[in-house]
């Protein structure tokens, strides 16, 4: 499947009503069709693993042919080059998320760049940090409790950024690493309660949000179960 053709698919499947209303989602109208990501999913079985497909799709800058970009590149062969320059081309919390879910954390330095990307201050690249995190936190099962504690430092670091972008992010982090064993909801837990006594705004959105579900009974249960 070439990229000419993808695009001129995408193109025909474009939807100006969905664009509208996934800007109202704070999803950038630049570039993008308006392509539902069940539909982009379908497309990316067709094509299977393309990494060259892949870098074609995202050098184009069709918001949608980024995203199926994400779901074909080969996370063996993406190089961190390559990975630096995509992160950087990120203006949309759907690409970064989606290619974080599909592609980054797949690769083997993907919890190190979680780490180098927390520190950045562009609003997506910091995202990408944080939502690596919480991907990882779901899709890596063999990693050990210790690689996902030193995840807890960089949240409460970084906590009382505003952007909202950013401060979902951290807070998104937080909630699924709670979430992954009984051992680190506690530590999580203890994590959220130091960040609520920082003087920020963001900071007690993140804690509140973050202990609510933590503490809440449906995961303490499931939680439970998986002892």
């Amino acid at each position: 499947m070439r990229c000419e053709e993808i695009l001129a698919r995408l193109k025909s499947l474009s939807n100006p009503a969905n664009v509208a209303g996934m800007a109202r989602f704070g999803i950038t109208a630049d570039n993008t069709l308006g392509v539902s990501i069940p539909v982009l999913r379908k497309m990316a079985k067709e094509a299977g693993r393309d990494h060259a497909l892949a870098l074609e799709l995202w050098a184009s800058g069709v918001h949608e042919a980024r995203i199926l970009a994400g779901m074909i590149a080969d996370p063996r062969k993406l190089t961190e080059k390559q990975a630096e320059s995509w992160v950087k081309d990120f203006n949309s919390w759907d690409v970064c998320d989606q290619c974080c879910s599909n592609l980054l954390d797949k690769t083997p330095y993907a919890h190190q760049k979680a780490v180098e990307w927390s520190k950045r201050k562009q609003e997506f690249v910091k995202r990408t940090g944080f939502a690596l995190m919480a991907c990882l936190s779901v899709h890596d099962k063999a990693a050990k409790n210790e690689a996902f504690q030193r995840f807890l430092p960089i949240i409460k670091r970084e906590a009382t950024d505003e952007r909202n972008y950013v401060k979902k992010a951290v807070n998104w982090a937080l909630r699924q690493i709670g979430k992954r064993n009984l051992t680190l909801n506690k530590l999580a837990i203890k994590a959220a309660k130091e960040i609520q006594q920082i003087d920020s705004k963001a900071a007690r959105w993140i804690a509140a949000d973050a202990i609510r579900e933590l503490e809440s009974k449906q995961v303490q249960k499931r939680l439970r179960e998986k002892l």
